[in-house]
């Protein structure tokens, strides 16, 4: 009998895991998922991502596919899973979907959030990255809209990948601050491996007035990893939202 293929749609706090995917050593949050679900229903549990997070990164909203015989309620399975994975993943909806749907390539956008506090906080070293001094928002806002012009991320692509193209449509890049929190919001159909870090990097060095905002447009064009900034730390990047087709929902 052929099995049904589902749609996880889940949460994590990535600061205990060295990044989604499975890893030789290292515990990754694939790897507690698989065996969750594996344990659960008794049988190997091999699960696929949405994309792949590195190591402190969280996730509000990610997505994972999987194919399996289920004999119970799938909401008594979230219940059940939720009861036995640790408290920093949080299961929130297993769904029916077409037989060929896949979490990584049908996703049409993604967002990330970037978080700063711009004061010291305690409940927050974990989760953002605290900034001692303010930056120039306005500009960090004016060269991050720069972005919404170029196709071409090599500039912020880690070295040495095995991506076949650079090619990303960036249709979203924002700040927004509310009190003591920073957010940069950036939306796209695909992101480049820690895209989103130099980015952040980069538009940091340009509010402490390190950069000119006009730079960001060499850099772009450089395709060089060198020219732009350092990476962010992880701690403050979330994946917040995988937007899918509505065709590959299976009917229930």
């Amino acid at each position: 009998m052929k099995k049904q293929r589902y749609f996880i749609e889940f949460a994590y706090d990535g600061t205990a895991y060295h990044g989604w995917q499975k890893q030789p050593e290292a515990i990754t949050v694939q790897q507690v998922l698989e065996e969750g679900l594996s344990k659960i229903l008794r049988t190997p549990i091999i699960v696929m991502g949405a994309g792949r997070t590195d190591a402190g990164v969280h996730a509000t909203q990610m997505f994972a596919h999987f194919d399996a015989d289920i004999d119970m309620d799938l909401e008594q399975l979230v219940y059940r899973l939720n009861r036995w994975l640790p408290k920093d993943i949080a299961i929130f909806e297993i769904k029916p979907v077409t037989e060929k749907a896949h979490a990584r390539f049908h996703a049409t956008h993604r967002s990330y959030e970037y978080r700063f506090n711009l004061r010291p906080d305690p409940f927050k070293n974990r989760t953002t990255y605290i900034l001692y001094r303010l930056p120039d928002v306005d500009r960090m806002q004016q060269a991050a809209e720069i972005l919404l012009d170029y196709k071409d991320f090599e500039c912020f692509s880690r070295s040495n990948t095995d991506v076949k193209t650079f090619i990303c449509d960036v249709n979203e890049a924002r700040f927004e601050q509310q009190g003591y929190e920073l957010v940069f919001h950036i939306t796209a159909n695909r992101f480049l491996r820690n895209m989103v870090r130099a980015i952040v990097g980069t538009l940091l060095e340009i509010g402490y007035g390190k950069r000119e905002v006009n730079d960001m447009h060499d850099i772009i064009n450089s395709k060089d990893r060198n020219k732009a900034g350092a990476s962010a730390p992880a701690q403050g990047l979330y994946l917040t939202q995988v937007l899918y087709p509505e065709n590959i929902w299976a009917h229930e």
